[in-house]
């Protein structure tokens, strides 16, 4: 695409949140419409549906944001002065066309699409068909915003396919693309993995783990657990898994005091064989694929450890590579932990509800990477580009 000026990008989005205030009401009737038609047995993936008043403010936010951040486009990396008199400077370049494969959120149309636009790349949007309605609202207030500035509407595309369409265009699609970003389980990520033609950058499941260590605040772990499992059980970034250490002073009246806690905010329990000798009327885990798996539901593996290496051990063998806490007071310990967890985002004494772009100071995001190139963690702007060297020279040429 046509690397646009700063203050071009800027009034489209400027334009946007205009467009979204003044056509709110337009796009909770789309919304309405998606929701009359959903299932609601999955509440997680309802939850992630609805647009309301506050979710409509939230984007219009999250444009803003966007707006208001430095052009990530064009920024020099490093410049070097070679002896044989070479100029060269690496820069940030647009990543040229990005494809994105989502399910149910409405706000990841408009923060996919602003990142994308500010960072000068076009955006095809394949959003869920639970969601459709919604989506289509959204793309036709984007082209409005291009509109006013007299841009084409192709920087972002709204794709209409089903799984047999998806699947052809990826094996051979109608335009370049340069990447693709599935947001959503296992499934959808190895159905693109198995058909892209291009780079494919994994935005991976959660099944995020808290590992209570002898040194931990008991109160304060009680507040973090609680939190990271029941504050939105819809998000990648909620806890799954809760590894008691077997030396936390009073280990059987703490695992009874946890499970008390969490069965009166409604969450259902899985143990492990040590623990059910202290929690006999739980239910006991079957297989161990548990371990592997996403809830998305206020369920709760607890499962006990001997030490800090085998929590380890159990947590890189099992979680999706997105986040994972330690509760203690020794800084040592967490230090050695965090280290040593291959996680994204790894926490000494605090929720995993914090991995998000918005809540780490990244801002709106494209998806939390699980993936180790090019980026891991939040893909916010500045994440949105590559590079490109310029090599300025005066006739060189190599012996």
């Amino acid at each position: 695409m046509k690397l646009l000026k700063t203050a071009v990008k800027n009034a489209v989005l400027e334009s946007m949140e205009r467009i979204l205030h003044e056509h709110k009401d337009e796009l909770l009737l789309a919304n309405q419409k998606d929701l009359a038609a959903f299932n609601k047995d999955d509440q997680a993936l309802y939850d992630r549906l609805v647009v309301d008043d506050k979710k409509v403010g939230q984007m219009i936010q999250a444009v803003n944001e966007v707006r208001l951040q430095e052009d990530p486009v064009n920024k020099e990396i490093s410049k070097k002065h070679l002896e044989n008199g070479l100029e060269i400077t690496n820069k940030t370049a647009p990543f040229g066309t990005i494809m994105i494969i989502y399910e149910s959120r409405p706000d990841v149309t408009v923060e996919a699409a602003v990142l994308a636009f500010k960072a000068n790349n076009k955006i095809l949007l394949k959003g869920g068909k639970e969601a459709y309605y919604s989506n289509k609202a959204l793309v036709k207030f984007w082209h409005m915003a291009l509109d006013e500035h007299n841009l084409g509407t192709d920087y972002i595309q709204f794709l209409e396919m089903d799984r047999t369409q998806t699947q052809a265009f990826l094996k051979n699609p109608d335009q370049p693309l340069d990447l693709i970003v599935p947001r959503g389980g296992e499934r959808l990520i190895a159905f693109v993995k198995e058909h892209a033609k291009c780079a494919v950058l994994v935005s991976g499941r959660g099944n995020n783990f808290l590992y209570v260590h002898p040194e931990a605040d008991w109160q304060m772990t009680k507040k973090v657990i609680i939190n990271a499992k029941t504050h939105k059980i819809s998000a990648c970034n909620t806890l799954d898994k809760i590894l008691l250490d077997i030396n936390l002073p009073d280990y059987e009246g703490k695992i009874q005091e946890l499970a008390s806690l969490l069965k009166e905010h409604q969450v259902s329990l899985v143990v492990d064989e040590k623990v059910s000798k202290s929690l006999p009327n739980e239910e006991r885990i079957k297989e161990n694929s548990i371990w592997q798996e996403e809830f998305l539901a206020m369920k709760c593996v607890i499962g006990s450890v001997a030490n800090l290496e085998e929590a380890v051990v159990l947590i890189n063998e099992n979680s999706g590579g997105h986040s994972a806490a330690i509760m203690t007071s020794n800084n040592q310990v967490a230090q050695e932990f965090m280290d040593a967890v291959d996680c994204a985002a790894v926490y000494q004494n605090a929720s995993t509800r914090f991995t998000d772009g918005g809540q780490m100071g990244v801002g709106a995001e494209l998806a939390i990477s699980t993936d180790k190139l090019h980026h891991r963690g939040p893909l916010g702007l500045k994440q949105l580009v590559t590079n490109k060297y310029y090599i300025l020279g005066n006739g060189q040429i190599r012996n």
